[in-house]
């Protein structure tokens, strides 16, 4: 996701107190223990002990390193300035475009800095054979990690090659789409085993975001699909079992007259039930999440910004122990409204829709039936939202319950953020019932509770209403580049890190392997976990356990 915040003057130092947890092995899961959490269980990866970590401060001109629980290590697997093994004169790195000459400003010139375009969403993917990359000779391993670029121009889409030497770590996959126009910048990526097509999305606008397709070769052949899916904000993008897609809309609302620093909800959730799975050219019909509260539905009113935001309905939405009956309402069919792009947003709510405030990503609880689907809020990334926690103005997880072969459900608050646990982002799951989730909160929101991004675990099957909290595994730095983005508002790029494309998968590409299939075995059996620090450097990381080999594995040559 990208936060764009205007800059707040940074403050000194404050010390952060906070109690120590420790996640502890049981039964081959894990163990909370804290003053106010003892006892409950994680069905999460080996039995592995998790130690809660402190966030990291934020001081001017300070670098940070990141900091995970001690019983994991991260290894980096690509950073910005690694060369594509075939770049060109707009894309020549990883993580930086080639529009001025230099990686980092020079102090005679803060304008010199290259775009760094943040790789964002990570998609892991096994083949039982090499794909082909842009050397013949070369054999690429089996092993791969896709991502679309978040910014820049033109937007692009790269492999990882796991298995690779630096020469041909990263691939360019492609600029363009199959009509020669450039690629939009990408936000959320997921991999279809029904259409075999990695799909990503563009959180622009009405006009400009959407989802676009593209096959795996090099180039690759992206064609965009957004006269099916709608134009919008998406970022999150999640397939079930039947092949249906799930998108989340992140499109920021607008502040009140009284609410200057709280945003009016003006997101939604959506349902894509397709045709032919196999091929989504064939179209279908897009639907929206409606929620009801007791007599009506919960509904967008344009021009109450404040009312909205403020409203009973969303502080029910907010409330522990409330429960929502939810039905999916058709917006567009493309069997009777044709394939011309649409803007999804304004239909949904046309149709009484319920907008959220900045939902980012989404993911199934992974027990094989997809009638659980827990999806983060952002909220409004300001210490001083008038909305306060009590009306969402710090996000927090909703959870969907559904029978996903019908329209009906019900939807609940999971967690409700603070101050200190906001910005929530993308989210995942690292076994049966442990849920990861990553925060985006911005330069400013990082200012004014003086901390950096965390990434947190989260047990599903424990109450979060009497004050518990979840375990911080990583609480992130900021890299020396960062570093100086931060302090130049003359330098065209972000400045603190932020955490995104938390991402578990033992890297299955069929059908059988959609994450919400089966539960994850984290650093067994092929599970692997990975994530990209955004901005400054743009590093992919691979968390391991600490006694865990970090080796890329041999090289693989013809």
């Amino acid at each position: 996701m990208h936060t764009t915040h205007p800059r707040i003057p940074e403050e000194p130092v404050r010390s952060h107190i906070r109690r120590r947890t420790t996640v502890v092995a049981a039964g081959g899961g894990f163990l909370v223990t804290t003053a106010l959490a003892a006892g409950i269980a994680f069905s999460a990866p080996n039995g592995l002990q998790l130690t809660n970590v402190n966030p990291n401060p934020k001081a001017p001109g300070v670098v940070a390193a990141d900091v995970l629980s001690p019983e994991l290590q991260q290894v980096a697997r690509a950073q910005g300035a690694i060369a594509l093994e075939n770049p060109t004169t707009q894309v020549p790195y990883y993580g930086y475009d080639g529009d001025k000459p230099n990686m980092v400003p020079l102090p005679s010139s803060p304008t010199s800095e290259a775009h760094k375009t943040e790789p964002d969403k990570n998609t892991y993917l096994v083949f039982d054979k090499s794909l082909p990359g842009a050397d013949p000779t070369y054999d690429y391993g089996t092993h791969f990690l896709f991502q679309g670029h978040e910014s820049g121009t033109p937007g692009y889409i790269t492999r990882i090659n796991l298995d690779a030497d630096t020469k041909h770590r990263v691939t360019l996959l492609a600029t363009q789409d199959v009509t020669g126009k450039n690629l939009p910048d990408f936000d959320g990526s997921t991999w279809d085993p029904f259409a075999k097509r990695l799909l990503l999305t563009s959180e622009g606008s009405a006009t400009s975001g959407g989802v676009w397709a593209s096959d795996l070769g090099v180039p690759a052949k992206v064609e965009d699909v957004s006269g099916i899916t709608g134009r919008g904000g998406y970022e999150g993008i999640q397939t079930d079992d039947l092949g249906n897609l799930y998108l989340v809309e992140d499109s920021g609302g607008k502040a009140g007259p009284t609410t200057p620093n709280a945003k009016q909800a003006n997101s939604f959730v959506y349902r894509l039930l397709l045709t032919d799975p196999a091929d989504i050219s064939k179209g279908g019909r897009l639907q929206a999440l409606q929620v009801t509260n007791g007599d009506h539905p919960i509904t967008f009113h344009a021009g109450q910004a404040d009312a909205d935001i403020l409203g009973q309905d969303i502080a029910d939405l907010h409330t522990y122990g409330k429960s929502f009956t939810t039905k999916w309402v058709t917006i567009h069919d493309t069997a009777v409204d044709g394939f011309t792009p649409f803007d999804a947003n304004t239909k949904a709510k046309a149709a009484s829709a319920t907008p959220f405030k900045r939902p980012e990503n989404g993911v199934f609880r992974p027990d094989g039936k997809f009638g659980e689907f827990f999806f983060t809020e952002t909220g409004d990334t300001n210490a001083n939202t008038e909305a306060g926690a009590l009306h969402g103005g710090f996000g927090g997880i909703l959870k969907l319950n559904q029978n996903p072969r019908s329209n009906d459900g019900a939807l609940s608050l999971f967690y409700r953020s603070d101050v200190a646990h906001t910005g929530f982002d993308n989210i995942q799951f690292l076994g049966k019932d442990a849920l990861a989730v990553v925060e985006d909160a911005g330069d400013g929101l990082h200012t004014q509770r003086n901390a950096f991004d965390s990434g947190y675990l989260f047990d599903t099957g424990a109450d979060y209403s009497n004050g518990r909290q979840p375990v911080r595994f990583l609480a992130q730095g900021r890299d020396a580049s960062a570093t100086i983005d931060s302090a130049c508002s003359t330098c065209g790029n972000d400045g603190d890190n932020e955490i995104t494309g938390i991402h578990a998968s033992d890297g299955d590409p069929t059908v059988k392997g959609v994450l919400g299939t089966k539960a994850p075995s984290l650093f067994k059996n092929g599970w692997r976990l990975f994530y990209t620090r955004q901005h400054g450097d743009n590093v992919t990381f691979e968390i391991l356990p600490q006694s865990a080999n970090t080796s890329n594995g041999n090289d693989h040559k013809k």
